[in-house]
């Protein structure tokens, strides 16, 4: 069975991007295209891994992100952060909240398979 990994990302052009890379590393990608969609999907289906944007058109990855951590049913799934925002203290901020990792827009091939293939195989040790 394939990992699942959820893109809960509104620019369809980078979500795309992040699921055909992931796709061929072998991951089973769902996609949602805002928080709600995102929120819905992670109660409905078994996910390993959240990659989160900070910014989508119906909440703010902030406050979906402080969600995810207080729920007791979703505090465990790990989520790393994407963003265009380079600043350290966005960063810090994240990991403060629950976040695992922090990725800076526009995104690489190779460092997003490096991020998602560390915070899984860092999951699976625990």
């Amino acid at each position: 069975m394939a990992t699942e990994i959820l893109i809960i990302e509104d620019e369809e052009d980078i979500r795309d991007f992040a699921a055909r890379v992931l796709e061929l590393e072998g991951y089973r990608v769902l996609q949602a295209v805002n928080g709600s969609e995102g929120l819905r999907m992670l109660r409905q289906y078994p996910v390993s891994l959240v990659l989160l944007d900070l910014r989508l058109p119906d909440c703010d990855g902030w406050a979906l992100l402080t969600e995810l951590k207080g729920d007791p049913h979703l505090s465990r799934v790990p989520v790393v952060m994407f963003t265009a925002s380079a600043a350290e203290s966005r960063r810090s901020q994240a990991l403060a909240i629950g976040a695992i990792d922090y990725l800076v827009k526009p995104l690489s091939a190779a460092r997003l398979k490096e991020t998602v293939h560390n915070v899984l195989t860092r999951e699976r040790k625990l």
